[in-house]
């Protein structure tokens, strides 16, 4: 179990490391990214890696030395640490649904998981204009067909899990920057781009900070110099290479274990059939000695007996 666990881990963060640094590039759209980031969060807690493992056991030992895996054990101790973090995490989760739900009767913001609806605050309309509210609306029902809020539900609950895991937590991160990135540039697409530059600039005053979501606001920085962009829009090319890239570091981190432990049975395999002709001749040899011996003598005794006394007689 204890085995697995690494491997999966160990896979993981490799997956991790890639989506870093292809979401690192300036080419590919934030769309692309954000999903290679939604993928990645999915990695953690779907745990394909130790599948092969799990079911096509090695003979060989290869992800680390086996006096290390025999050290390695979930002691009470361990345990009741894990606990006690999945714990917090837990209740932190449930306090932060609960100030988001009090939350959406004064910002834009999107509620609901598998029926979400934009929730707008009283007054918007006195402080944004007719294109400006347009703009926003755009992009907050970009979150809510997409499901935003329940992918960001189900990466914080494989934190409760992962909550050890530094990389579970910058996922989290790089899910909320390019989940604002995303959405905004469907709003560019609609040539909305000016006008929710003006909307955010409105929404993140001082007076009016309440307006505008904590995550969002976080990212403003970054949002507006992605919708001031000279050219924001990246080519197709671009985003099918950054998600041929994913797919393949992806695949390459399911498959590498079964090809591992695939090579490492067969490997044992071609040391089998020495060992067999070994122990099955010495086998052999010993066995059919033994029961010789063992049945000439027997034989010799219960036949010689009777027929020389009948051949004396005679």
């Amino acid at each position: 179990m204890i085995r697995s666990i690494e491997i999966h881990l160990l896979y993981a963060s490799i997956v991790w490391l890639a989506a870093w640094l292809l979401t690192s590039m300036q080419r590919g759209t934030a769309t692309t990214k954000y999903w290679i980031w939604v993928a990645t969060s999915f990695n953690f807690i779907l745990p394909l890696s130790a599948v092969p493992d799990r079911f096509w056991p090695s003979r060989v030992a290869w992800f680390a030395p086996q006096v290390a895996i025999n050290t390695i054990s979930l002691s009470g101790a361990a345990l009741v640490i894990w606990s006690v973090g999945a714990a917090v995490m837990f209740i932190r989760l449930c306090f932060r649904i609960r100030t988001d739900r009090g939350a959406a009767s004064h910002t834009p913001a999107v509620v609901g998981l598998l029926r979400p609806h934009v929730s707008l605050p009283e007054g918007i309309e006195r402080l944004l204009t007719e294109h400006e509210l347009n703009a926003v609306l755009i992009h907050e029902t970009r979150h809510a067909r997409r499901r935003d809020n329940l992918i960001r539900l189900i990466h914080e609950l494989s934190l409760c899990g992962l909550w050890f895991h530094p990389f579970v937590w910058i996922t989290g991160s790089r899910l909320a920057l390019y989940r604002e990135l995303s959405c905004d540039e469907s709003v560019m697409g609609c040539a909305r781009g000016e006008d929710l530059v003006s909307a955010l600039e409105k929404l993140a005053t001082p007076e009016d900070a309440l307006l505008l979501q904590a995550t969002a606001s976080s990212f403003i920085n970054h949002r507006l110099a992605r919708l001031t962009a000279a050219d924001p829009r990246p080519t197709v090319t671009s985003n099918m290479m950054l998600a041929f890239a994913f797919g393949a570091v992806v695949t390459a981190a399911g498959v590498g274990p079964i090809a591992q432990s695939a090579a490492n049975y067969a490997c044992a395999l071609t040391h089998a059939p020495r060992a067999a002709v070994k122990n099955g001749v010495q086998g052999r040899v010993r066995g059919g000695v033994k029961s010789g011996v063992r049945g000439g003598v027997r034989g010799g005794i219960a036949r010689g007996i009777p027929n020389g006394i009948r051949g004396g007689i005679n």
